[in-house]
C-alpha cells in the first residue's frame, strides 16, 4: 500500500541528559500529531551557564503517516 510520510524538525531539552530530550521532543509531538513512526537526531548540543552544562538538547526530525 502506498503511504506518505511528513517530517518536522523539534528541539527538546532536558536538564539530565540527551536521550531525556529526545523523549521530551517525541513525547510532546505526540500528544497533538498521530501515528509517529520515526525519530532521526540530528544534532545534540548542550547550554553552559558559569562554566556547567545547564541543559541538554536534541535537535530531532519526526516522521509520521499522513491521513488519506
Amino acid at each position: 500500500m502506498d503511504s506518505t510520510y511528513k517530517v518536522i524538525q523539534l528541539v527538546g531539552s532536558s536538564p539530565t541528559s540527551w536521550e531525556e530530550a529526545v523523549n521530551n521532543a517525541v513525547e510532546k509531538a505526540s500528544k497533538t500529531l498521530r501515528d509517529l513512526r520515526i525519530v532521526t537526531v540530528d544534532q545534540l548540543d548542550c547550554r553552559v551557564e558559569d562554566g556547567k552544562i545547564t541543559a541538554y538538547r536534541a535537535r530531532v526530525r519526526l516522521s509520521f503517516k499522513m491521513e488519506d
